[in-house]
């Protein structure tokens, strides 16, 4: 029997299992990949992060390399390996969690491989689990190539023809871009996009953040709640440029669609040969079978993390306490939270 487990060895599971060894408790991190970084692998070969080296570590332990410059994927990947062998962090990989109940005072975590027991349980698997894609890509021709963002890896991916990519966020946009250097590309968005530069002088933009209070500023704070009720920015200015070169054109929100046609909101309609869902995830608990854990939505009920399941926790969900809370930067904040809040509810086995 385990004291904690926790269910995901990516930045959250491993910046808890940092937390948790400062205290000398009892864990093990269950994840379903091969390998450490893998989620991160498995993402789009030019994939290049907006936050700097300086606000893409976990806690304990800097990214190497310049601290205003920003990593590729693989060198995340590489840096999570590198950052459980170094603090030597329990992980049991190729581990995928099937069922999660609670019995009295224990949870039973139930696994591919075996059935763990603990008193506590920390979900950090994250935010992206299910592709989200609109059910009218089911309407759609087989003979359209339909890729989720989650999918595409290059540009070799594609059938021959245009493209339009759907989703007005940075991955979208960096995708966008890219195809537009080889084809015909679209891009359907929703609302009109903001855009903000990676750099402001030879400083990233979210030093500058820092410096004003923003990445600190929590979701119940004014500022906060001004950054959720807004749309997330598109960091630097390629797709800008892009759009005015007009090598990538830009369409009103996709709607409707049948056979290679596709409908947008504004009643103009496009043939397409492929389409890549740049549309985000949708959550799946389906297997967490603990009275409530979840509301009516099927979504986690917490304050911070701490649900009212006692023993229970979550980590790394977007705007868990702060914007960076689902990512590099700001996950360690969250883990040491919910780290002492354990300490204070127990000892250690």
């Amino acid at each position: 029997m385990f004291y904690t487990v926790i269910i995901g060895a990516g930045q959250a599971g491993l910046a808890m299992g940092y937390h948790l060894k400062q205290v000398n408790q009892s864990f093990i991190i269950l994840d379903k990949n091969q390998e450490i970084g893998d989620e991160w692998r498995k993402r789009y070969d030019s994939l290049v992060l907006f936050t700097p080296r300086m606000y893409s570590s976990l806690p304990g332990l800097s990214l190497d390399g310049d601290p205003h410059g920003f990593p590729a994927k693989d060198e995340i990947a590489l840096y999570l390996k590198r950052y459980a062998e170094s603090f030597q962090l329990p992980v049991q990989l190729q581990t995928e969690v099937m069922r999660v109940w609670k019995e009295y005072n224990h949870f039973y975590i139930q696994t591919n491989d075996q059935t763990y027991e603990a008193e506590n349980v920390i979900i950090a698997s994250g935010p992206f689990q299910i592709p989200n894609i609109p059910s009218f890509s089911l309407s759609l021709s087989p003979d359209i190539l339909q890729l989720h963002s989650s999918q595409y890896k290059n540009p070799d991916d594609l059938i021959e023809g245009n493209v339009l990519v759907v989703g007005g966020g940075n991955s979208g946009a960096q995708i966008a871009v890219e195809l537009s250097n080889t084809r015909e590309t679209y891009l359907s968005v929703s609302q009109r996009m903001k855009f903000l530069p990676m750099k402001i002088g030879n400083k990233s933009i979210f030093w500058w953040f820092d410096k004003a209070g923003i990445l600190k500023a929590s979701r119940h704070s004014r500022v906060g709640k001004k950054i959720q009720a807004s749309r997330d920015p598109i960091f630097g200015s390629e797709l800008k440029d892009a759009l005015i070169r007009g090598t990538v054109i830009q369409k009103n929100k996709a709607v409707d669609g049948k056979n290679t046609t596709i409908h947008f909101q504004d009643q103009t309609s496009l043939d397409v040969q492929n389409i890549i869902w740049s549309t985000g995830f949708v959550s799946d608990y389906s297997w967490l079978e603990v009275e409530g854990a979840l509301n009516y939505e099927r979504q986690p009920v917490h304050k911070r993390g701490i649900t009212q399941v006692k023993g229970l926790y979550f980590l790394g969900l977007p705007w868990q306490y702060r914007r960076g809370s689902a990512l590099l930067q700001g996950v360690g904040d969250d883990a040491k939270y919910i780290a002492e809040d354990i300490q204070k509810s127990g000892g250690t086995l």
